[in-house]
C-alpha cells in the first residue's frame, strides 16, 4: 500500500525518542520499557515529528545519506512502527 505524501507521522502517546549514550543508539522509551533502535529507525523516528510529511522525510533521508529511492523502505517501517503503535499516522 502506497501511503500518502501529505502524511504527517508522529510519535505515539506515551512514547519519546532520545539518544541513549550507553546503549550508543537511539532508543524509543515509554512507560513499560524501552526499544533500542538501528541507526535507520532512529533517523526515521527523529522525523516524525507530526510536523514533516511523509515526501519530506524521504527527501531528508535521501539528502543525508546520499541515497534514492528510500521510499518502499521507510513507508514498511513506518506501517511497523504504527502497527506498534510507536507512531500515528494522520
Amino acid at each position: 500500500m502506497t501511503m500518502p505524501d501529505a502524511l504527517l507521522p508522529g510519535l505515539g502517546h506515551g512514547f519519546r525518542l532520545q539518544w541513549e549514550e550507553a546503549q550508543g543508539c537511539h532508543v524509543l522509551l515509554y512507560p513499560e520499557g524501552m526499544v533500542k533502535l538501528n541507526r535507520s529507525a532512529g533517523e526515521i523516528l527523529l522525523r516524525c515529528d507530526g510536523r514533516t510529511t511523509l515526501a519530506q522525510l524521504v527527501a531528508q533521508l535521501e539528502s543525508a545519506f546520499g541515497a534514492t529511492n528510500l521510499r518502499p523502505e521507510v513507508e514498511k517501517f513506518l506501517e511497523l512502527a504504527s502497527a506498534q503503535h510507536w507512531i500515528l499516522l494522520r
